[in-house]
């Protein structure tokens, strides 16, 4: 059906790949544990989006763009790689709060949730790479309609993500509900994500074209 094999085998492989930790994982996490699953649920729906500009990218031909060109490559790598980082500092800076500061504390806004969850996906340019070279497994060199076969591949792709990133908002934001962690050991988690950040911001930085 419209030029695709192995559909089956394509939803295991993205579920799979989808349950790797990345940095959108990471994101989600840290939002719904420090303000429920709604924000998890916001960074989730922004990764998804910046997930279907790689999908329509890919389709259109742009992706060929990133795998072809190496400063294309490197500019949209190091701009994606910054963006990280620049959170990443923004976790270690964070202090030790009592029960009552956090309470007083605003809540980040849902929009700027989104926004973090599309920019953290659109500017990692391994996933428009990704893409291109691994939806063309599963379409017939045959196909009459490529592009549009593509574009489903990608939707059904992002379905599964958007599953199991809501589950994890959910799962994330019902254990921290249960647990109650004291502020020294928010403090602990928000810079132990902030390194993990630093650490797939550099990784993300120093990636070459494969």
């Amino acid at each position: 059906m419209f030029g695709i094999h192995d559909l089956l085998l394509f939803i295991i492989s993205g579920l799979l790949l989808n349950i790797l930790p990345g940095p959108d994982s990471l994101l989600i996490i840290t939002r719904s544990a420090a303000q429920g699953w709604r924000a998890g649920v916001a960074a989730a729906l922004g990764i998804g989006t910046g997930t279907m500009v790689h999908v329509l990218a890919g389709a259109i031909g742009l992706s060929a763009i990133l795998a072809t060109s190496a400063t294309a490559f490197s500019v949209v790598k190091y701009i994606g790689a910054a963006y990280i980082l620049w959170m990443a500092i923004g976790l270690l800076r964070s202090k030790q709060v009592t029960a009552v500061q956090a309470i007083a504390a605003p809540p980040v806004p849902y929009r700027t949730i989104y926004a973090q969850g599309l920019l953290t996906n659109v500017l990692n340019p391994k996933v428009a790479i990704f893409f291109l070279a691994f939806m063309p497994l599963f379409i017939d060199a045959a196909a009459p309609n490529k592009a549009l076969a593509f574009i489903l591949l990608g939707c059904i792709f992002n379905l599964n993500g958007m599953l199991w990133c809501t589950a994890l908002a959910l799962c994330t934001a019902f254990a921290s509900a249960r647990i109650k962690p004291n502020p020294r050991m928010t403090l602990w988690l928000n810079r132990s994500t902030g390194g993990l950040f630093i650490w797939l911001g550099i990784k993300l930085a120093l990636s070459k074209q494969s």
